[in-house]
């Protein structure tokens, strides 16, 4: 059997540079975090698949070629300070504070202790780990100069919107039904700008979720 080091190269070589990505930060911190580490131990065998795999509570760990193509097109810099929401057992936190100066993460008062447990095993001492709703932030920390959403959403709050610096990027995986298409966002004279990137699908985060309309 393969031990994982190997199926993190083949994971990389297989599933993120064949989809556009080169950027080395990207390349680098992919090759370099313990993905395994990062899902509940059943889930380990399953950690380098190519495809979306569910943690626990309703969160799941977005497949590599998704999550990189994310951060390929959000372009995160050394100096930046990255707002993570919904990052699951702490994977997403660890692989961009390898690429930004700061990661603030969000998540659940379940999964957040997981996260932060994580986090701290691999000496990842540039991002702190914040209990709260997904879709309320961490607004004390901010503004943000970049914030990767971890899941997918019918829409993105304003409160979370708001937290963005100006000339900001956010990305995030837009779902209408079964179908769905990563966005990268840029905050233009206080207002979020979306473009399309390609096509993806994750379920939706709690709290960004359309209003439905009432019908008679």
């Amino acid at each position: 059997m393969q031990d994982f080091a190997t199926r993190r190269t083949m994971m990389v070589d297989t599933q993120v540079r064949p989809n556009d990505v080169t950027k080395f930060p990207i390349i680098e911190a992919m090759l370099s975090v313990p993905r395994e580490e990062f899902v509940p131990a059943a889930r380990r065998e399953a950690a380098y698949v190519g495809e979306t795999l569910p943690l626990e509570g309703g969160r799941v760990l977005l497949e590599p070629r998704n999550f990189a193509k994310m951060l390929d097109a959000i372009n995160i810099q050394p100096g930046d300070l990255v707002l993570d929401i919904g990052a699951g057992m702490g994977y997403s936190a660890a692989v961009i504070a390898r690429m930004a100066e700061a990661v603030v993460a969000v998540e659940s008062a379940e999964m957040a202790p997981k996260a932060e447990a994580q986090l701290a095993i691999h000496d990842v001492d540039n991002a702190a780990v914040v209990v709260g709703a997904l879709a309320e932030g961490a607004p004390k920390h901010g503004p943000y100069d970049a914030i990767v959403i971890e899941g997918g959403v019918e829409q993105v709050p304003a409160a979370l919107a708001a937290q963005l610096k100006e000339e900001g990027r956010i990305v995030a995986i837009f779902m209408e039904g079964a179908l769905g298409t990563a966005r990268l966002g840029r905050k233009i004279d206080g207002v979020v700008v979306w473009r399309d990137i390609f096509n993806a699908a994750a379920p939706v985060l709690e709290g960004f979720t359309l209003a439905k309309e009432f019908v008679l």
